[in-house]
């Protein structure tokens, strides 16, 4: 019943032919988009669809051409990215999610892309798995392009070495006062915090929550205006909500759960947060805010 409200909200914003009320998207898509429209509203919640819908075409072809005169051969990319996806998809295959004879060459074409537009990023492996929500929920390559970018420039600042390692800090931080139990368990396993810590901040979980969990998530996250600075509460809380399994488990087995996380529900593990960032900010003060930039 609850989709199906979501879905008849969501359809009765993007029928206007004049303007997209954004405001509206964003309260629906923290309920959660159902899957066959999250690729429309993700493109206005990331601002790669305008509000004003008076020059959509105009301004949806010419980033079209833009799109196709950007090169996409990239040849000491291609293959990392071709087995990277690979290796994705054998992993998510009974998922479903993704045509497995179209998915890579859309992986290489927009990954080259962007890195051939970014001389100053360096390829990773992480940048398919934060690719992927884009391949499985947009038709176009060139929108899976635009968001793609839009989501990583965002993320570009937070992610240079220094302020990941503050942003780390900051996380440790909160966790040791949280949840000061499992924090002391972690350090007599002698986990390396900071390897898992630092990929839960950078990606999203892009590389660690189930691709439906991750869609989810994302849905939330596009509709607040510092996903950023929230997305740390996000982690605390599915720390909490994994304290007991983990605490029963061994070194190799915690690394093992943090790395590849079990399914959860995200809506209660955002009620979560948002009742924990309320909880740290009692006793820290603000946290903060950063708003994407549309």
């Amino acid at each position: 019943m609850q989709t199906a409200l979501a879905r008849a909200d969501i359809d009765e914003v993007l029928e206007s032919e004049v303007f997209i009320d954004v405001s509206r998207l964003r309260k629906c898509a923290r309920h959660g988009i159902p899957d066959e429209l999250r690729g429309e509203v993700w493109k206005y919640l990331l601002g790669v669809e305008k509000s004003d819908r008076s020059n959509e075409l105009t301004q949806r072809r010419a980033r079209h051409a833009a799109y196709q005169e950007i090169d996409k051969e990239n040849a000491d990319v291609s293959k990392r990215v071709r087995g990277e996806a690979s290796r994705y998809l054998q992993r998510t295959r009974k998922e479903g999610l993704l045509d497995p004879h179209t998915a890579p060459g859309t992986f290489e074409a927009v990954i080259c892309a962007y890195l051939n537009c970014n001389n100053h990023v360096d390829y990773s492996p992480a940048l398919v798995q934060m690719c992927a929500p884009f391949v499985i929920t947009m038709k176009s390559e060139c929108d899976v392009y635009s968001c793609f970018e839009r989501l990583v420039d965002t993320l570009a600042e937070s992610s240079q070495a220094a302020n990941i390692n503050k942003r780390v800090a900051q996380f440790l931080s909160y966790f040791r006062t949280l949840l000061p139990e499992l924090y002391t368990y972690f350090e007599e396993e002698e986990l390396d915090i900071g390897e898992w810590a630092a990929s839960w901040l950078r990606h999203l979980l892009a590389k660690e929550l189930p691709t439906a969990c991750v869609l989810a998530l994302w849905d939330v996250y596009f509709a607040l205006p510092d996903f950023i600075d929230f997305h740390p509460f996000v982690c605390l809380a599915i720390l909490r909500h994994l304290k007991d399994s983990l605490e029963d488990l061994e070194q190799s087995e915690i690394r093992s759960m943090l790395l590849r996380l079990p399914k959860l529900d995200i809506q209660r593990i955002v009620g979560q947060a948002f009742n924990i960032r309320s909880e740290l900010q009692a006793r820290y003060g603000s946290v903060g805010t950063r708003r994407i930039s549309h």
